[in-house]
């Protein structure tokens, strides 16, 4: 997915965040899309469609991505 052309985006910091740096920002893009980017690397970022970005956050609620 391209960033070209798109409206700067307006970032949100994870409220889990705290006074750390290591957190997760989240944007929504143009069309539905949304990034996503790690404050210690603003410059890379995913991009997912809004399909995707449900299927992520269905998958984070119900604890697929949780560390053994």
């Amino acid at each position: 997915m391209s960033f070209q052309g798109s409206p700067p985006a307006r970032w949100r910091r994870s409220t889990r965040c705290c006074a750390s740096n290591g957190c997760v920002e989240v944007a929504r893009l143009g069309e539905g899309a949304i990034s996503v980017r790690d404050t210690e690397d603003a410059g890379t970022r995913l991009a997912f469609d809004l399909g995707e970005w449900r299927e992520f956050v269905r998958g984070v609620r119900d604890g697929r991505f949780d560390r053994p």
